[in-house]
């Protein structure tokens, strides 16, 4: 069994006209397919952030404005930054005819013009969508020993952690900066687990990214596991969107990898491994 067909159909830039974009919306919800509509005048970057957080298989890009050139390239664009192109972008509106073969060559799978019949727009999403399976699970599940921490990503650790050490009377138990993360953190004992401040040292680090965009709040949940290696390639067969391809160093000198958020309802997803089980070379 395939799970269901998720579409995300958008106007973007200035383009106040939406009556073909809800009418394309309502086919797609009469073939069978779940379709959430953004709105009018919706930026690349609200466009894209809703697609991931809805795990949408499929983008529908309309534009009757004339700044198609401009803004469908950039939503291909800012899903290859967030490393979700793997999401099916296909456009519509008012298209010149030179036009279709320039934005097919920038990343748009294919562009409807007027007139198109729903059901050709729907077997062209069919076809030409990537979706994991319901039913398809890893030969082995991820061996998890626990819940090793929770990251929350704040501006300041000096202005947080009064919250932590004072309302909540737990204990710094470490704190280091991740050069090759671009985070400063500070680890607090809670119970049987350990929660993980994270402060960005730079404008380009992912933490700093993840705050322009929601502000501070839980930013991953790390699960401890006994080969970080092995649960990277048991999620990798199963479908799920690995960010490495192998571990690397975090905090505490732990091995760690990470799952794209848009395939773990929203929330990053951390991998590691006590560099003292089975150190690798």
């Amino acid at each position: 069994m395939a799970q269901p067909l998720r579409v995300l159909i958008a106007k973007p830039g200035l383009d106040g006209h939406d009556r073909g974009a809800l009418v394309i919306a309502q086919g797609l919800r009469d073939e069978g397919m779940e379709v959430i509509y953004t709105g009018l005048r919706q930026t690349p970057e609200q466009i894209v952030n809703t697609a991931i957080q809805e795990d949408v298989a499929c983008i529908g890009l309309s534009s009757l404005s004339g700044a198609h050139l401009e803004l469908f390239p950039e939503v291909v664009r800012l899903l290859k930054e967030q490393q979700a192109d793997d999401i099916l972008v296909i456009g519509g509106g008012v298209i010149p005819e030179e036009d279709i073969a320039v934005l097919e060559a920038q990343g748009i799978a294919k562009v409807f013009t007027p007139g198109t019949r729903i059901e050709t727009v729907a077997e062209f999403i069919r076809t030409h969508v990537r979706l994991r399976p319901l039913d398809e699970s890893p030969a082995a599940s991820v061996t998890v020993l626990g819940l090793d921490h929770v990251g929350i990503a704040v501006h300041r650790l000096e202005d947080a952690l009064p919250l932590y050490t004072g309302l909540l009377g737990l204990k710094v138990t470490h704190e280091e900066t991740v050069e090759d993360q671009g985070v400063r953190v500070a680890f607090l004992a809670a119970g049987g687990t350990n929660i993980e401040l994270l402060e960005p040292v730079r404008d380009s680090s992912a933490v700093a990214k993840f705050l322009a965009k929601r502000g501070p709040g839980i930013h991953h949940i790390a699960y401890a596991v006994p080969d970080v290696q092995t649960a990277l390639n048991q999620a990798n067969s199963a479908g799920y969107h690995v960010l490495d391809e192998s571990p690397r160093r975090g905090a505490h000198g732990k091995w760690v990898a990470f799952v794209h958020p848009k395939d773990t309802f929203g929330v990053l997803m951390e991998f590691c491994q006590s560099s003292q089980a089975g150190d690798r070379t």
